[in-house]
């Protein structure tokens, strides 16, 4: 068994509910894994700071409906306790999609909750429990539970967690109000003004930017050892063993691979790093900020997403770096770069204030950050053959970003459609011949093994023929 934590509309509290479960599980022992609804990096890290265990993204979006399975059974059965992060609102999801094999259907409109909290409760069969924001509630309480309980009878409601209740009077109303309901009353959290977590331009403020992030969970974990009713909760978050999923046979020949993994850089779904370890690749983590030279004796790169402009003057000042992942790359070695991953390797980031700082230099065009965000996920068919697929494939990611590219490639990667209505969405990416794969699109690979077994066998064929790469 575990639990859903989901909210009955986004900014009611979910994620502080989750870590304040996390961090107070965490604290009795034994292994807690956490899981996240969605496309989300920023809320795994909190989790994974919390647990200690990497925390996984179920998205049947990005994945499928049998992958989100596969994942939760799997990682599940390693913990002594389960616990899933929603998104949104309970029920919202995604429209006009028919998805068990990943083909795009017209649906007339007709809106659905695929992708939401209700459907990934439904996959896995675990009861929810709603977060309820009560700061401006009372005798109402009751109509919010009582419809979202009502709202599919295929849900299975624990119970309620108030939170942001006011005072001992608010929570007397808010009780009399859901008696008549029978719905337990999970946990009350008070309003806290000596727990906020910073965010900025992207949500909140990743966790290797909070120095006073450790004191902030042992609050935390303060708080969940008096908030809940435990003995009501533990036994529904419990895991139980599944039999163990197969795992993608190791590649015979190692690859060594740097993946750039510091505050500028650590947007990584860790289902994609995982595959690239049981291919058998050697990640190699490095910095492109604090680093004085790329890791020695490798043979690809990985730029993930991140927050690059706000450390443009930082990346622009570590010259050598930037110079030696440009040679690198144009002398032939393999190279992933998504979003913040893309803006390194362009020829300069304009941040918000309009300065401008110098990057790799690899790809001929500039990231320029503004007010308008490009958010949602997309439907990308490759116009050519690439680092990682074959012109003519269908790949399925997400984009989140405030930049955008002041100059569009001459053979683009991909055109993209938006993946609820198929609306043409343009033509993006670039790939220098052969060895570049470079996009504002984040990609899960965890239905696409052959992605991750394209990229090692580009950097073993480098390695094995480093005379082809000059």
């Amino acid at each position: 068994m575990a639990l859903v934590i989901a909210g009955e509309r986004s900014g009611v509290g979910k994620t502080t509910v989750t870590l304040t479960l996390l961090a107070s599980l965490r604290r009795r022992g034994g292994l807690v894994q956490s899981f996240k609804v969605g496309p989300d990096y920023i809320d795994p890290m909190f989790h994974q700071h919390v647990t200690g265990r990497a925390c996984r993204n179920l998205d049947p979006v990005l994945t499928s409906e049998a992958y989100v399975q596969k994942c939760f059974a799997r990682h599940s059965q390693e913990s002594d306790y389960a616990l899933v992060e929603g998104v949104m609102g309970l029920f919202d999801g995604v429209s006009s999609l028919v998805i068990s094999d990943l083909s795009f259907v017209k649906n007339k409109g007709q809106m659905t909750d695929f992708a939401s909290t209700a459907h990934i409760a439904r996959l896995l069969d675990l009861p929810v429990v709603l977060v309820i924001d009560c700061s401006r509630l009372s005798g109402s309480v009751a109509a919010i539970a009582h419809g979202y309980r009502c709202f599919d009878p295929r849900i299975k409601m624990a119970g309620v967690v108030l939170n942001r209740v006011g005072s001992d009077r608010h929570l007397s109303l808010l009780k009399d109000s859901l008696e008549p309901l029978q719905l337990p009353i999970l946990g009350v959290l008070r309003r806290q003004d000596n727990i906020t977590i910073p965010d900025r331009h992207l949500g909140l403020v990743p966790t290797a930017e909070l120095p006073q992030l450790n004191a902030l969970i042992d609050r935390l974990a303060d708080l969940g050892d008096t908030c809940f009713d435990w003995q009501r909760l533990l036994p529904l978050l419990k895991s139980e063993p599944f039999p163990p999923s197969p795992t993608p046979p190791p590649s015979p020949s190692s690859v060594k691979v740097a993946v750039a993994r510091d505050r500028a850089f650590n947007f990584y779904y860790q289902d994609n790093l995982d595959l690239l370890q049981q291919l058998g690749a050697e990640l190699v983590f490095w910095s492109p900020l604090e680093d004085t030279q790329l890791p020695q004796g490798i043979q690809g790169m990985y730029f993930g997403g991140g927050f690059p402009e706000v450390f443009a003057q930082q990346l622009a000042e570590n010259i050598s770096v930037r110079d030696q992942v440009k040679r690198a790359i144009l002398a032939g070695m393999p190279a992933i770069a998504e979003c913040g991953g893309l803006m390194y390797l362009c020829e300069q980031i304009v941040d918000f204030e309009g300065k401008s700082w110098s990057m790799a230099g690899v790809l001929p065009t500039s990231a320029v950050m503004g007010g308008r965000l490009t958010l949602g996920y997309r439907r990308a068919v490759a116009l050519q053959d690439n680092l990682l697929v074959t012109a003519g494939t269908n790949v399925y990611g997400h984009e989140f970003h405030r930049s955008q590219l002041t100059s569009n490639p001459h053979q683009p990667l991909f055109e993209t459609y938006r993946y609820d209505c198929e609306e043409n969405m343009g033509r993006e990416g670039w790939s220098l011949p052969r060895n570049v794969q470079a996009s504002y699109i984040h990609l899960h690979w965890g239905e696409s093994v052959d992605i991750p077994q394209r990229f090692l066998k580009q950097c073993l064929d480098i390695k094995l023929n480093p005379d082809e790469s000059k």
